[in-house]
């Protein structure tokens, strides 16, 4: 479903992504590791169109999606869950989710989602402002999905959740991806989190993915302190 190839990207001068390949197989759950100021959110950013790529080349779909804007994507079957979830304050869940659903056309998901993300229901008329962490994540999740998107990229979905809740989060990602079909590449810091999620895990180095490891061994801790240094 995804296919990059000599992928770089930065910020004016600065190139964060040094040559990304990588591949994703339609219903794949991948994950990506690695330190702080490695690429990982830059490269979602890439991948999403927020970021230009400098070069290489971005296949979504069968199609060259690599010059294409951010809304074109989108509406292409694309959908991001940007790091700090990015949702609307001001506006209440159920407006959030109408706003998710402006990618797509044809009848509304929203009931549906409400469905698979039952703990939205009595919040509906309440601002997205006034939720706790784990609820802004679920509606993050949500207001993105009901966009049915083909390929979702999730940026630190656990970032400043309760240890307690990221269970739930974990389960409520698992009953997704597996209802929907969905394919994910994942960016997450949380090694219990990925390892339950992820097929293969691609360890990310200074804007280059240096190798691929298999989530069980994100339990060993000698391979942890290769790759990640802790």
């Amino acid at each position: 479903m995804l296919e990059v190839r000599g992928l770089r990207a930065g910020y004016g001068r600065i190139q964060i992504l040094d040559g990304i390949d990588l591949s994703l197989a339609q219903g794949t759950v991948v994950g990506v590791l690695g330190h702080n100021g490695m690429g990982k959110t830059t490269l979602l950013r890439t991948l999403i169109g927020e970021l230009r790529a400098e070069q290489g080349e971005i296949r979504f779909d069968g199609a060259d999606v690599t010059q294409l804007g951010m809304h074109r994507r989108a509406r292409r079957g694309i959908g991001y869950v940007p790091q700090g979830r990015d949702i609307y304050a001001q506006l209440t869940v159920m407006e959030n989710l109408k706003m998710g659903e402006m990618v797509r056309g044809g009848a509304s998901a929203i009931a549906e989602m409400i469905e698979y993300c039952p703990i939205l229901e009595p919040l509906l008329e309440r601002r997205g402002g006034a939720l706790s962490g784990g609820e802004q994540q679920i509606l993050a999740l949500a207001r993105c999905l009901v966009g049915r998107p083909k390929l979702l990229l999730l940026d630190e979905p656990t970032e400043g959740i309760q240890p307690s809740i990221v269970e739930k989060i974990q389960a409520q990602l698992q009953a997704l991806t597996a209802a929907l079909g969905l394919t994910v590449l994942l960016v997450e810091q949380n090694l219990q989190f990925i390892a339950a999620l992820a097929e293969r895990v691609l360890i990310i180095q200074k804007g280059r993915i240096v190798t691929t490891i298999a989530p069980e061994q994100l339990h060993d801790k000698a391979v942890v302190d290769e790759y990640l240094g802790i």
